[in-house]
């Protein structure tokens, strides 16, 4: 996958606002130019490369806040509040209950 491709991913996810799973297909998988804007921003090329971009007037960025993905973190059922199935249990400890 050509570098200038994955940077064109990227500009398109910032003027669109879009998920990583709807890029379209011109671009590539969206896991791998993940994948490589990952490497790049953890590695520093990513910041060099945008710096360049600036610095040579190809590009006007003006960025407060920067992030490539968001995590999503999925709860057990039982730490949503979900009710048991087998309702509540006692404890072994006689004291306790």
């Amino acid at each position: 996958m050509p570098q200038r491709q994955v940077l064109d991913a990227l500009f398109y996810m910032a003027k669109e606002s879009c998920t990583w799973w709807a890029l379209p297909a011109e671009f590539g998988p969206w896991h791998m130019v993940y994948m490589r804007l990952n490497r790049w921003a953890k590695s520093g090329v990513l910041a060099r490369v945008l710096n360049e971009l600036q610095r040579d007037q190809l590009v006007a960025l003006e960025l407060d806040a920067f992030s490539l993905d968001s995590t999503i973190v999925k709860l057990h059922a039982d730490g949503a509040g979900a009710l048991r199935k087998g309702g509540a249990r006692r404890s072994c400890v006689r004291e306790a209950d």
